[in-house]
C-alpha cells in the first residue's frame, strides 16, 4: 500500500501530487466533483472559478480525496485558461494514479456573461 502523507496531518500548503490508496476489488467507476477552483486568466491575471468533475476507472489505484482537494487548490495562483488547465489535470491523473482512462470536464462560471465547459479525456471509456 502507497504511504499516505496528507490525510490525518496537519497540511496548510498547496501540492501537486496525488496521493492514492489500492483500489476496493469490486469499485470500477469513480467521480469526484468540487466547485472550490480556482485559476487566473494567463491574459488579465483576473481569477476564475470552475467546477471540476474528474471521472475514472481504476485500475489498481485510487485518488485519496484530502489530496486532490490540495492539488486543486495549487492552481489557485496560476495563469491557465479553462480548455488547458482540464487537459492539465486528467495529465496529471494519468500519470499519477494510471486509470483505464479519465474525464476531466471542467465548467467556468460566468464572465462577461459567457460560460465555458470543456472536455478532456484520456482513454476510451468502457
Amino acid at each position: 500500500m502507497n504511504e499516505l502523507t496528507i490525510l490525518g496531518k496537519d497540511v496548510r500548503a498547496p501540492g501537486k501530487t496525488l496521493e492514492t490508496f489500492p483500489r476496493p476489488e469490486h469499485t470500477r467507476y469513480i467521480s469526484m466533483q468540487s466547485d472550490e477552483v480556482t485559476s487566473l486568466c494567463p491574459i488579465t491575471g483576473q481569477p476564475d472559478w470552475y467546477t471540476v468533475r474528474i471521472e475514472y476507472a481504476p485500475d489498481a489505484l485510487c485518488i485519496e480525496s484530502k489530496s486532490l482537494k490540495l492539488y486543486l487548490w495549487s492552481f489557485r495562483e496560476e495563469g491557465h485558461f479553462c480548455e488547458r488547465l482540464a487537459d492539465i489535470i486528467a495529465l496529471d491523473v494519468r500519470e499519477q494514479v494510471r486509470p483505464h482512462w479519465v474525464e476531466v470536464t471542467l465548467v467556468q462560471k460566468p464572465r462577461g456573461g459567457i460560460t465555458i465547459e470543456t472536455r478532456s479525456r484520456i482513454g476510451e471509456r468502457e
